[in-house]
């Protein structure tokens, strides 16, 4: 490759350093939430395979209100971006109040649907002949559930100061946050679940508690460093005396979210009907695809960082007025993306077959866990281009495309192939899981096309505010 076909695909030095100082923060904070969250999972997993079950139930179903929450952000942060580009400080005020009453609507429902139809969720996903495995799962599920759900609170304030942060280009202060909720969620979980320095073993209630604690922390962290650097940033000045947002900008942001929230909820709908049909050839397919996930999360932290970047990168580009420039440096953006994660998925694939041996269960559900990782491993960098592309389309504000690439394609595509695999064939937890995997690239192939075709490159903040 000479050197102006690697400056085409790959940029230069001084490109590459941009992308990094955005990128790696994300990703050293997503890599140790997610390394935490491993953690959390082991531990937990020591209790045994019915409370990792049960733990890994909830999460599952909290899933949905997680990602609608990013949904309301990002939608709200593709203005916020675009307003930092062109210097309009006022905008970001605005788009800041947007997300905060959002969030606090996406909260309430999350809370009250968990207190009204917990039990009724987590029985979906509970196929076994055995009554007593069910039982117990039920049990363990509910116990973490019924405190897990207070946890929406902090969450869903941090997500509204973490995410403006970022699109402003500060991406360390929400790392350094995300550190001192690691330690706090460490530490409590060793003390809570397993009783330490006198206080009784509180298992997964305990795990609870202690994600509780580590997100008030995080919350508390960036809010107050925000709040304190209003010389810094203008857009902090006066952002809490009201939750005035001018009717014009209200309407645009509100078209533009709901496509985006309607995306990530058919999106977590999408997986969690995915994981509910794994859940059809029983506990121990349950058991694999939760250590499978948790390994899986902290290998796809790259390229979740790489996505944040090509939103706040592109984003500005777009806002500036920079059309062409944002064309070139998205495609090497999802050049980055790719090379970093298939490096990403050899390490994963060496992992594969150790992993599973961490956990306290049985030799079939490591098993069956071992295969998953390798075949995830071997997807990893054709998610990664699909997640470029996601992003891509997102940042120029287009939506409606952004939900037709992504949360459709999941309900018209990977939702009926899972109903089809598990409900009219016998096939195993193995091939239905392949298949569904490798329905990926199809979706790879389509936002290779839409990305090529530019229908992405917009500036929606000329003249808006």
């Amino acid at each position: 490759m000479n050197r102006h076909t690697a400056k085409k695909y790959l940029g230069n030095r001084v490109f590459l350093k941009e992308f990094l100082m955005i990128a790696m923060p994300i990703a050293i904070q997503n890599g140790i939430t997610n390394f935490v969250s491993m953690l959390d999972n082991l531990m937990v997993g020591q209790l045994g395979t019915h409370q990792m079950n049960g733990v890994s139930i909830v999460n599952q179903i909290n899933l949905i209100p997680y990602l609608a929450l990013f949904g309301a952000m990002a939608g709200a942060g593709i203005f916020t971006a675009q307003f930092y580009g062109s210097g309009d400080s006022e905008g970001i005020k605005y788009t800041f109040r947007f997300k905060l009453c959002v969030s606090a609507l996406v909260v309430t429902v999350s809370i009250a649907v968990s207190m009204l139809f917990g039990s009724d969720l987590i029985s979906l996903f509970l196929h076994s002949e055995n009554t007593h495995d069910v039982d117990l799962t039920m049990k363990y599920g509910l116990d973490y559930m019924t405190v897990a759900m207070w946890g929406f609170i902090p969450f869903g304030l941090c997500q509204v100061y973490v995410s403006t942060l970022r699109e402003v280009g500060q991406t360390v202060v929400p790392m350094k946050a995300g550190l001192a909720a690691v330690v706090v969620n460490v530490v409590l979980n060793w003390v809570l679940i397993f009783g330490r320095f006198g206080l009784p073993a509180m298992g997964v209630k305990g795990a609870a508690i202690a994600t509780i604690c580590a997100r008030v922390v995080e919350m508390g962290i960036v809010a107050f460093w925000l709040h304190t650097h209003s010389d810094r940033y203008a857009f902090v000045k006066g952002i809490l005396r009201s939750l005035y947002i001018p009717r014009r900008l209200l309407g645009r942001v509100t078209v533009k979210c709901i496509p985006l929230i309607i995306n990530e909820t058919s999106w977590a709908f999408g997986i969690t009907f995915l994981n509910q049909s794994y859940s059809t050839r029983g506990l121990d397919a349950v058991a694999g695809v939760n250590i499978c996930s948790t390994l899986s999360n902290v290998f796809c932290v790259f390229f979740i960082a790489a996505g944040d970047a090509i939103a706040i990168m592109i984003g500005q580009l777009l806002g500036a007025g920079k059309k062409e420039e944002a064309r070139s440096s998205d495609r090497i953006l999802c050049n980055y993306s790719v090379l970093g994660s298939f490096a990403l998925g050899v390490i994963m694939a060496v992992c594969a077959p150790f992993f599973p041996l961490l956990y306290n269960t049985t030799q079939e559900v490591r098993a069956i866990a071992t295969v998953m990782l390798l075949v995830t491993a071997l997807m990893l960098p054709v998610i990664a281009y699909t997640n470029a592309a996601y992003f891509t389309l997102r940042s120029g504000g287009n939506t409606l495309v952004t939900f037709l690439f992504d949360g459709l394609y999941m309900l018209c595509m990977v939702v009926p192939l899972s109903f089809l695999l598990t409900r009219f064939t016998d096939l195993p937890i193995i091939p239905v899981y392949m298949i569904c995997q490798i329905s990926e690239a199809v979706k790879a192939a389509v936002g290779f096309v839409m990305v090529r075709k530019g229908v992405w490159v917009n500036n929606i903040v000329e003249n808006i505010t």
